[in-house]
């Protein structure tokens, strides 16, 4: 990415910021460091389907776009139709879709039975209650038995939410993104370990 592209990408994500603090999250995108620790627990030899969570401007979505196997099909959501747009010109590939809480719906519509790891960037601490419940019942009866959930947040205080339908396998500090990040790699009960 072009040093003006990369400005351009990092006002346009803090002026949605501006407009919706607390559907954004943050006023950056993601490092390349955070982008990194969130991508490497996906096994992408095997993994057939993916879903990003929250794709904003596409920060993870080019290190998934770099990780995954040449059959791994990757979905996109993006509730910000600008960004959306964006992510559909930038990634042609990969299918964009505007909710994650119809992420069970897209998957009928598409004919796949589930998803071998689901990466979010959502800030789930900053939604309703009701709102976590929706998405965090989507994700688990989206992946596949043994599936991964990987979701980085700013606190721990989705731990206990988390632990109530995942095995958390790895809770990571990255200190190098701003702001600092934790990385909780989950994984859905059921299924072989990979």
């Amino acid at each position: 990415m072009s040093f003006h592209a990369n400005v351009q990408e990092k006002v346009l994500f803090l002026n949605k910021f501006i407009q919706s603090p607390k559907e954004m999250g943050s006023i950056t995108p993601s490092s390349r460091f955070l982008a990194r620790a969130m991508t490497k627990p996906v096994p992408w030899a095997q993994a057939q389907v993916v879903a990003e969570l929250g794709a904003g401007t596409g920060a993870l979505t080019r290190f998934i776009r770099q990780a995954k196997g040449p059959k791994t099909k990757v979905l996109l959501f993006e509730k910000e139709q600008l960004l959306r747009e964006q992510l559909e010109a930038q990634f042609p590939e990969f299918s964009c879709h505007a909710d994650a809480c119809s992420m069970g719906q897209v998957l009928n519509q598409q004919g796949i039975e589930g998803l071998d790891a689901i990466i979010s960037g959502l800030p789930f601490y900053n939604f309703p209650q009701q709102l976590r419940d929706r998405l965090i019942e989507q994700i688990t009866s989206s992946l596949k038995p043994g599936g991964r959930f990987i979701a980085f947040q700013y606190s721990l205080q989705m731990k206990s939410q988390l632990e109530q339908d995942f095995d958390i396998e790895t809770i990571r500090f990255v200190p190098f993104n701003f702001p600092p990040a934790f990385v909780y790699v989950c994984r859905k009960p059921g299924g072989t370990a990979k």
